[in-house]
């Protein structure tokens, strides 16, 4: 008859502690989604990351156009708590779409920047984001208010 494996102590390897190992792990991860429309948004939408940087909060951007890529909003959505984001800061013009989408598809706080430009010059973007029914909740900013996004995602995020 060999020996027990029960007791033998080498054949019992203790796993540690999962939460234990990662809080040594210093990860650089962001903390608010910056997302956009078109590219032609980002010059419009830099102030929100300076706002984030000179509060030392990290963030990364993307540009996901609601109307042409519905499935990579909603799955940039959906997965951003996951990933850690803490909240999502989306600008769009015109019929302004993204926001509202990002909200249907997220727990975490969206801040909607109206974005100036076409017929009604950010009025109708504007119009958009703050028209959210029942359940959809985004934050509006001013048109072209991106450094008030910037801000507000701050104080969410040190609240």
């Amino acid at each position: 008859m060999g020996p027990d494996p029960q007791s033998d102590e080498t054949a019992a390897v203790k796993m540690p502690d999962v939460e234990e190992a990662f809080s040594e792990i210093e990860v650089d991860a962001p903390l608010v989604g910056i997302i956009m429309g078109s590219t032609n948004d980002k010059a419009k939408m830099q102030p929100a990351g300076t706002a984030l940087q000179e509060r030392g909060i990290r963030y990364e951007v993307r540009v996901i156009s609601a109307h042409r890529e519905p499935e990579e909003t909603r799955d940039y959505c959906m997965n951003a708590q996951m990933r850690g984001l803490k909240v999502i800061i989306a600008g769009a013009g015109m019929s302004a779409a993204l926001p509202g989408a990002a909200a249907s598809h997220t727990e975490l706080p969206v801040i909607g920047v109206p974005l100036s430009g076409g017929v009604m010059d950010g009025l109708d973007a504007l119009l958009s984001v703050a028209q959210m029914p029942p359940g959809v909740p985004v934050a509006c900013v001013a048109v072209d208010g991106a450094e008030n996004a910037g801000v507000l995602a701050a104080r969410i995020i040190q609240s």
